[in-house]
């Protein structure tokens, strides 16, 4: 509808780097530092009244372009670049529409400078897509920021007929011509979401394996976490490719938290299992699976959902399906999820469930929640170790979907730092004595409630 549709009349962004208090291992790589991307959309109505937008998020460059050939700069100087095309391909556009459906007709373009990128650069390999969406995440979440603040209202409050048409086969086609995004959604956010840890491949577990401490007064390993924050849902890396490394890194954790749940009176927690796609066909999995089960039904027991454990590829790998291990626990489409096609690919070969991540844009978000849950699919929200504003989104996108049970949140382990600025402001979401993120205040004007005093505050940080 006409005046429902604004335009963007100006876009700015600029970067952040910061060092890892500790590294993590992503697929065999240890990464310790990151650079975020932060972006200001501003948007005109037919009034002409205008609203100012802020959206943030890592480059992830290692998880969302690995390559064997090229090395972390590369890549990350890539990012950069397809941020600086986003920019303008954003600021440039000229027709008016609602946020989701101006991302969706400029994600073509998005893509294609993508490839133009890597070509230009003499990469020698394409541009992943999934690197596309990650670094014209920012421009999109503002975009949406926006929108509810020239509404004055949550944005999430801005995706019902009145907004954005009367469903969504515009977007995805005429299957889902009875899909409203509105009823995907929940009037207020959930006030209260339980917290998944991130233990990393590297991360001690206990004093016994602590060898370089850090010394800056935050814990220094898992027994020391579980009890300072209330911890009841763990997050595991596992290699993937050593069926006997993870089965003993599961029941090394299993023990851990025998003993430190107690302290906070947990008497029930859970555990997710991210693979990063080394496993190597279905069967290996399996067979992690029984050997967990015999060894220690109780930790086999507590896994809520495995991630997608195999390469992200799934077209090129269509035999090696996961429908066994599926009906046992849920395992989720992460890095292969780029749009419908590929969601329902995952679940034609036997995932049950998606992940979804705000740094593949609030729009794609959003669009795969409502064909997930059409299919009744898992949902799931995960982390790119966001800090800020960038967790501020995530979380968000975690209370407001219906059927979110918990939130991934990793920076404040990782690069705390990033975090300061932010925890007094919304204190619930970046300090958790309870093991619970406090999502109530997630419930204001715009994106996420932050305020336009705040992203000037960090604009010029």
């Amino acid at each position: 509808m006409v005046g429902m549709a604004v335009k963007i009349v100006d876009v700015s962004h600029h970067t952040v780097d910061y060092a890892y208090r500790t590294p993590i291992k992503f697929g065999g790589v240890a990464l310790d530092r990151a650079t975020l991307l932060n972006a200001e959309v501003t948007i005109e109505g037919p009034n002409g009244r205008r609203a100012r937008g802020f959206g943030s998020m890592p480059l992830g460059n290692v998880w969302s372009f690995p390559s064997k050939r090229l090395h972390y700069d590369q890549t990350m100087e890539t990012m950069r670049t397809i941020a600086d095309f986003a920019a303008e391909i954003y600021r440039t556009s000229k027709f008016a529409a609602h946020p989701i459906r101006t991302t969706m007709d400029l994600e073509p373009m998005l893509f294609a400078a993508g490839d133009s990128v890597g070509q230009d650069l003499g990469l020698g390999e394409p541009v992943p897509h999934l690197a596309t969406l990650v670094a014209a995440s920012p421009f999109d979440a503002a975009l949406h920021d926006a929108y509810g603040k020239f509404f004055n209202k949550p944005v999430w409050h801005c995706y019902g007929p009145e907004f954005l048409g009367e469903d969504l086969s515009a977007f995805l086609g005429v299957e889902y011509a009875s899909i409203r995004l509105d009823q995907q959604l929940k009037p207020l956010p959930e006030p209260r979401l339980p917290m998944y840890h991130l233990i990393g491949a590297l991360d001690p577990l206990d004093a016994t394996e602590l060898q370089k401490p850090v010394g800056d007064g935050l814990p220094e390993t898992l027994e020391e976490w579980i009890p300072r924050d209330g911890l009841s849902h763990l997050k595991i890396k596992l290699n993937g490719d050593d069926i006997g490394w993870d089965v003993n890194r599961v029941l090394r954790i299993e023990e851990i938290a025998r003993r430190a749940m107690p302290i906070k009176k947990v008497s029930h927690w859970r555990y997710s299992l991210d693979f990063n796609e080394r496993v190597p066909h279905e069967d290996s999995l399996l067979e992690f699976l029984a050997k967990l089960e015999e060894l220690s039904p109780e930790a086999f027991n507590r896994i809520a959902y495995i991630e997608q454990p195999t390469k992200r590829d799934l077209k090129s790998d269509k035999a090696n399906t996961m429908h066994r291990a599926s009906a046992r626990i849920p395992v989720v489409i992460d890095e292969s999820l780029l749009d419908l096609e590929t969601l329902l690919l995952a679940r034609e070969m036997g995932y049950t469930g998606a992940a979804l991540k705000a740094c593949k844009g609030q729009s794609q978000s959003l669009l795969m929640v409502a064909a997930a849950r059409k299919h009744g699919m898992f949902l799931c929200v995960q982390d790119l170790t966001c800090p800020g504003a960038s967790l501020l989104h995530s979380a968000s996108l975690a209370a407001w979907v219906k059927g979110i049970s918990a939130i991934e949140s990793n920076a404040r382990q990782y690069m705390p730092g990033a975090n300061l600025p932010w925890a007094d402001d919304f204190p619930g979401i970046f300090r958790i004595p309870d093991g619970h993120m406090a999502t109530a205040c997630l419930g204001g004007v715009g994106l996420a409630g932050i305020p336009d005093w705040k992203t000037d505050a960090a604009r010029s940080s």
